[in-house]
């Protein structure tokens, strides 16, 4: 240390000291000199104590004038920064030598340090020229701790200023020495004390994420409490607890921030927390839901740190965690969820990631919608993050969120598995993972969402546009795009090839209407006709339909229709030629660039530009497979037969994409390729749009005729007929001529059959020149043989060889009248069509053609399949006799023959090339005994519902010279055939309505599906029609005999009135409303006209009560609700569509006469005069036995049937509303009414009925009799009787207590069921009152007088020839006039109050 320097210090200070107001320059001159000098002297570092301390009081007395200098003229609160700058260098310089003495007084401290603050608070500006002098001032601070003193001096409010300084100057680019010595600095004095002031400061600061400072300030916070943790921990767990405990009872505004510092704090010093992080388990199950939200939140993101182990630590917080997956908030389990993303994120092979993933997938399945989305969400991210390790179990749940019930849900699910599979597509390019099943299901899942019809959004329009452009990556490869289309099309079912095929079918018909429309366009120009106008709106609405907004797309085709713009209308021509993706692309980014995006049109022609493309596959896709299959560059074999399949597919609908790649096509045409059928049919569909040569082909294909399989003989033919020339007619002739040797050979018969029945359809001409020849072989060689050979077929359940070959020579006669191209044959038909007949007998006469019995029912089924293809060219050539038994193909006692008929016709109705009257056959396979009638009845609801649709189409047409037979409502003209020639038709002397019910049910259940709204989408239009027609149909029978057997035509007149009254009871509204029909078609082959006093004089006698009855019982048993139907009639058959009680189907074809003489009789016993009710079908030809009151009830009853419908009044439309109870009554009722009228004893029924209110009197004491008496009960559901004896009767509710024979109790309304007394002597019916007699007595008396008075009329309408040419049945129309003047049926004459009080009184309860 040089003395000079030390009086340098101190002449200064002694001179300004003699200074009043010393100026800025002189301070400034005098500081800098001191600045310079202090700056030279160093702390003594003299061991020996004696020596420092001589050093010290020398520093401190030369430096004293200059520290009083300062402290006089008070320089530490001078205005000018320079001089503050310079007096707090010295300050720091005087602090830093003289230590550890202060080197000011106490009371002059506080103003130092205040001046020492100031100039920290100016470290951020890092720019300023006296940066470094600061810097250095805290770093001299720093390293002498006297900052320390201010809390001996007590200037704690300085000290909690400083630490504010700190973190509001620190910053990210500040140096670490800068940053180390202001930690210090805060350390020393947090280590010598800590106020709650101070870990506000450091809190806050903690957890601040300002603009400024958004990361050093919390950095500096975390450093200090890292530094401090000891200090530190009893006051931050004491705040931290008190805001766990009770927060409203702390006052620091951080307390909203409880679990920001947590977390804060865990990440920096996580043994401070040892104590709080158990209690965050209270804060999990509050009721407060901000508060479990914040405490999961919080969890979640300390299990982010898998280095401290919070699972394991603290496991039954992580359980609670857990817990909130499922908590009853919404918020929470959502929460919940996103904190399970960022861990699986951060760990995925973590031990909290494998637990977290159930519980994600449990969330899948959330009854709420925005919880579902987050899970789906969240698993998506999962599975993207780790691709290689993602479960296929894991992949399909969240997959399966593409069927939510929420479209939402749906919608993102999309956006987010498109996601997922366009990273797998990248990874699988790059090598990294390998394609596989778990990830190809996604394409899979998300065609299904074509049979979507709830969403709009997910219809195949718009899954065409997400298949195209959404489903790989742009830059992906064709060759990658086409292993992953083969690999998931080997993960295709039925209806994933059926959704894909539709896909681009409306993509074929899209660009085949627009090249359509472009031609029109160009004929426009040339033809400008109103002729023209219609067919360019016809092909806008064809082309709309392929747009998500089919009205919004026809209205802009209109527009760009007006355009006189060529260039667009050219560029979309070229878009449709280019069949290359890129070269596609090249032309529509071109294009849309022209026109630009300002464009009204832009988005629209954007949107057909990309339905023009073949975006989805091109002609380098199938070029692509091609090379794969041929030069084995699948991953697996059995891939080799998908891709072809796949291939089939696209060509199927796009075989102009075959151009090009000839060559490799031909490649495959070689034999070790042959084992694949599609590969021929891929020859057959792209034959007429390659350029090839015919020999190539032809060879190979000749071989298939002759050795190949069934099949590939049949695609064999139709390639050959592809590719051949105009000039190369010989080529059939050549084939049939080796085939037809081949057959007298017995070589290979199963394909050469199939292989002639194909030529014969493709070659009429060349197979009759054979024809002669190859039917007499079939005839004497094939269906005559007892015993056939083939080693190319074998046996199997569908039969022998024999019944095989059979069976495959009949296909090849029914093709061979069946061409293709609608080519005319000369051949006659008769003797194919007497051979079926003969097949299709269940009899033994078939001995010459079935060899053994269990074949059968396979020849039968197969001769019902051929009459069902023959009837797509020579249905009128079909006689009734081949047609029934066709029909009841569908009632078969075999299942598999049943089913395979029914499936059968479904799919050549589906296709529309059959008549309908083939869809009888769902109806009948509906009767009870079938295990499988819904599966029937489905197809005949299907049947229903398109043919409805189709005929409404049509309706404009029909208005113009239609015809009825396009509604479904016409097959009730075959239907009601068929029954009335069923072998199971109840006999003569049968009177129960339940087996007549039962029997009618196909035809009633078919009337209550096609009147029904719910199979029509509740279309009442469709429903209005179908009743409409089906009442004039039965009206038009009526008045019909049968064809075939008049003796039958009585069945067909009851089937008709049961129709009548089966469309009154399901229908409510009436016909009258609807204008009848000019006349009604019925088949000549079925029926004949008859005259009307034919029809009154032979063919009444089943009164309108008992077809009531039967409707009444059949829809009983097919309207009530399951949860009605009382404890013994549980064992009803319950389906989804219908519900129909099981009733013991009677076989009255093998029953003897006396059988059911004995059968009639004994229930004419039981049931009293009911025996007399109704007269059996066959007999109703003695109707002039009968006396004059019971033809005039029966009379008036039948009109009075079609009088209501016609008038829109339904005789029983109260009585199918009642509980079945009151349904039972009903019935009972009209039994006795009709019993007393049958007897022709009108004043007999009166008597009775009068005597209602004696009886009703005597009830009570009648009801108690019966205690302790035997009796059985008629149980409508099981179709039998239930015995048991009365034990007890309660007044007061009239009902008694039975205890059945099965020990059950039952408490019964005995006036509201059919029960019998059990006695020795004959069974006692009970007798059931009307509760309004004068009522009763005064209706029945104004319907009798009615029909007396009207019986004249309606006898002289009947004598009315009628116009029934070519069984046309006209409808009698009435003016308005005449029905004024005279009345000619009931319906006209009836009053309309009469008859509501007729109906009213039929439904009453008695």
């Amino acid at each position: 240390m040089e003395e000079s320097t030390l009086q340098l210090i101190s002449g200064i200070g002694a001179k300004l000291g003699q200074l009043a107001r010393p100026n800025k320059d002189v301070l400034v001159k005098s500081l800098r000199q001191v600045v310079s000098a202090l700056s030279q002297i160093e702390q003594p570092s003299v061991v020996e104590v004696a020596a420092k301390a001589q050093v010290l009081r020398e520093l401190e007395a030369a430096t004293k004038p200059l520290r009083n200098s300062i402290v006089k003229h008070g320089l530490p609160n001078h205005t000018d920064k320079d001089v503050r700058l310079l007096v707090a260098i010295c300050v720091s310089e005087f602090f830093r030598i003289l230590a550890p003495q202060p080197p000011f007084a106490d009371k002059h401290l506080r103003d130092i340090f205040k001046l020492i603050i100031s100039i920290f608070s100016e470290l951020a500006d890092t720019t300023s020229a006296f940066f470094s002098r600061r810097v250095k001032i805290l770093e001299t601070i720093a390293r002498c701790k006297c900052c320390v003193i201010m809390l001996d001096i007590g200037c704690n409010d300085l000290i909690l200023e400083m630490f504010k300084t700190f973190f509001s100057v620190v910053r990210d680019h500040h140096q670490q020495s800068l940053i180390n010595d202001v930690l210090s600095i805060m350390t020393h004095i947090l280590n010598e004390e800590v106020s709650h002031q101070l870990m506000d400061v450091i809190l806050g600061n903690l957890i601040q994420e300002s603009k400024d400072a958004p990361s050093a300030a919390s950095q500096l916070a975390a450093s200090v409490i890292q530094s401090c943790a000891e200090k530190l921990q009893p006051f931050v767990c004491g705040f931290l607890t008190s805001c766990s405990l009770d927060r409203d009872s702390v006052g620091s505004e951080l307390k909203e921030f409880y679990h920001e510092i947590v977390l804060k704090i865990f990440q920096c010093a996580p043994e401070m927390l040892n104590a709080i992080i158990p209690s965050l388990t209270q804060e999990l199950m509050t009721d407060q839901v901000d508060v479990r939200i914040k405490a999961v939140n919080l969890i979640g993101k300390l299990l982010l740190r898998p280095e401290y182990r919070v699972a394991q630590r603290y496991h039954a917080l992580y359980l609670e965690f857990l817990k909130r997956f499922a908590d009853k908030s919404s918020e929470v389990r959502v929460t919940a969820l996103q904190c399970a993303k960022a861990c699986c994120l951060a760990n995925p092979s973590g031990i909290e990631s494998l637990e977290l993933l159930p519980a994600i997938k449990d969330r899948l399945l959330d009854f709420d919608d925005k919880v579902r989305m987050q899970a789906v969400i969240v698993a998506c991210d999962i599975a993207r993050s780790n691709l290689k390790y993602t479960s296929h179990e894991f992949v399909s749940e969240f997959t399966e969120r593409l069927r939510d019930k929420k479209i939402s849900v749906r919608k993102k699910t999309l956006q987010k598995v498109m996601e997922v599979y366009r990273d797998y597509c990248n990874k699988c390019a790059e090598g990294h993972i390998t394609i596989c099943d778990r990830f190809e299901q996604i394409p899979c899942k998300v065609l299904m969402l074509c049979y979507d019809k709830d969403c709009k959004e997910f219809r195949s329009q718009n899954i065409e546009l997400v298949i195209a452009e959404d489903l790989f990556p742009i830059l992906l490869p064709v060759e990658e795009r086409t292993r992953h289309w083969i690999h998931l099309f080997s993960l295709f079912s039925p209806s994933h090839v059926k959704a894909l095929s539709a896909i681009l079918s409306q993509k074929k018909r899209l660009q085949t209407e627009m090249r359509n429309y472009l031609v029109l366009r160009r004929k426009e120009k040339e033809i400008n006709s109103e002729d023209m106008q219609k067919k360019l709106r016809s092909s806008f609405v064809k082309m709309s339909a392929s747009f998500p907004d089919p009205s919004k797309a026809e209205e802009c085709f209109d527009k760009l229709s007006q355009m006189k713009d060529n260039k667009i209308f050219s560029s979309l021509g070229q878009l449709l030629d280019e069949v290359t993706l890129k070269s596609a692309m090249a032309i529509r980014d071109k294009f849309l660039k022209v026109i630009g995006n300002k464009h009204p049109h832009y988005e629209f022609l954007q949107l057909l530009c990309s339905k023009c493309l073949f975006n989805i596959f091109d002609s380098e896709h199938v070029s692509c497979i091609l090379n794969l299959i041929s030069s084995g560059g699948l991953e697996s074999n059995h891939l080799e037969a998908f891709s072809i399949e796949l291939l089939l597919v696209i060509i199927s609908n796009f075989p102009s994409l075959m151009r090009g790649s000839e060559l490799e096509l031909c490649l495959l045409f070689e034999e070790k390729y042959l084992i694949h059928d599609k590969i021929i049919q891929v020859l057959v569909k792209a034959g007429p749009h390659i350029s090839v040569k015919f020999s190539d082909f032809y060879p190979v294909l000749k071989k298939i005729c002759l050795e190949g399989t069934r099949p590939q003989s049949k695609y064999a033919v139709s390639a050959i007929a592809s590719l051949i020339d105009v000039s190369e007619p010989y080529v059939f002739s050549e084939l049939c001529e080796e085939l037809v040797d081949s057959l007298h050979r017995g070589r290979n018969t199963a394909t050469v059959l199939q292989s002639l029945g194909c030529i014969a359809q493709y070659s009429v001409s060349t197979f009759e020149h054979h024809d002669k020849e190859i039917t007499q072989y079939v005839y004497k060689k094939i269906f005559q043989a007892k015993s056939l050979d083939d080693p190319s077929v074998t046996e199997d359940s569908s039969g022998c060889t024999t019944c095989k070959l059979k069976i495959y020579g009949l296909k090849m006669l029914v093709k061979s009248f069946l061409p293709h191209r609608g080519s005319q044959i000369s051949r006659p038909i008769n003797s194919l069509l007497g051979t079926l007949l003969k097949m299709l007998q269940k009899e033994d006469v078939l001995d010459d053609i079935i060899s053994c019995a269990g074949d059968r029912d396979y020849i039968r089924l197969a001769a019902a399949k051929s009459v069902l293809q023959l009837s797509r060219r020579w249905d009128l050539h079909i006689s009734p006799d081949i047609f029934r038994p066709t029909i009841l193909m569908g009632k078969d006692d075999s299942s598999s023959v049943r089913l395979s008929f029914l499936d059968k016709t479904y799919k050549l109705l589906k296709e529309r090339v059959i008549p309908i009257r083939y869809a009888s056959a769902f109806t009948l396979a509906t009767a009870d005994g079938f295990k499988d009638r819904q599966h029937s009845f489905k197809y005949m609801v299907e049947f229903i519902k398109e043919y409805n649709r189709e005929a409404k189409k049509r309706r404009t047409s029909m208005v113009q010279g239609g015809s009825i037979v396009d509604y479904p409502a016409y097959l009730v003209v075959f239907l009601i055939h068929l029954l009335a020639h069923d072998e199971g038709f109840p006999p003569e002397g049968c009177q129960d309505e339940a087996i007549y019910a039962q029997f009618c049910s196909p035809l009633l259940l078919f009337l209550h599906t096609s009147i029904s709204s719910n199979n029509v989408d509740d279309d009442m239009d469709i429903v209005n029609v179908a009743a409409f027609y089906l009442y004039y149909i039965f009206r038009a029978i009526k008045r019909a005999k049968d064809a075939i057997d008049v003796q039958r035509t009585p069945r067909l007149h009851f089937l008709a009135d049961v129709g009548i009254s089966g469309v009154n009871s399901f229908y409510q509204k009436g016909i009258s409303s609807l204008p009848r029909p000019e006349m009604i078609l019925l088949p000549s082959s079925l029926y004949k006209i008859t005259p009307m006093q034919n029809e009154e004089a032979n063919w009444k006698s089943f009164t309108h009560t008992f077809v009531e009855r039967v409707v009444h019982i059949f829809k009983s048993q097919i309207s009530l609700p399951v949860g009605s139907v009382r404890k013994r009639g549980r064992k009803c058959h319950e389906d989804d569509s219908f519900i129909l009680v099981s009733h013991k189907q009677e076989d009255f074809s093998t029953r003897g006469a006396d059988q059911v003489h004995k059968k009639s009789t004994r229930q004419g016993v039981n049931l009293g005069c009911r025996g007399r009710c109704a007269v059996s079908p066959d007999a109703l030809g003695s109707v002039g036995s009968r006396n004059k009151d019971s033809n005039e009830q029966e009379y008036g009853a039948s009109n009075s049937s079609e009088s209501a419908l016609e008038k829109g009044k339904s005789f029983s439309s109260h009585s199918f509303t009642q509980k079945p109870s009151q349904m039972e009554s009903k019935v009972s009722t009209q039994k006795v009414g009709r019993s007393s009228t049958s007897d022709g004893n009108v004043a007999a029924d009166k008597s009775h009925t009068a005597g209602a209110s004696n009886n009703c009197k005597e009830s009570g004491t009648r009801n108690e009799v019966l205690i302790g008496q035997r009796i059985k009960v008629w149980s409508t559901f099981d179709s039998c009787f239930y015995s048991g004896t009365v034990d007890d009767f309660n007044p007061e509710n009239n009902t008694h207590k039975i205890t059945c024979d099965s020990g059950e109790v039952e408490i019964l309304c005995l006036d509201s069921e059919s029960w019998e007394t059990i006695s020795n002597c004959s069974l006692m019916a009970r007798e059931v009152q009307p509760s309004d007699t004068q009522n009763t007595l005064h209706l029945r008396q104004c319907v009798k007088d009615t029909v007396d008075k009207l019986r004249s009329d309606a006898r002289q309408e009947s004598k009315t020839k009628l116009n029934m040419e070519d069984c046309k049945v006209p409808c009698r129309e009435k003016k308005k006039e005449e029905r004024s003047k005279n009345s000619s049926s009931v319906s006209e004459v009836m009053n309309i109050d009469e008859d509501a009080v007729a109906r009213r009184t039929r439904s009453r309860k008695v």
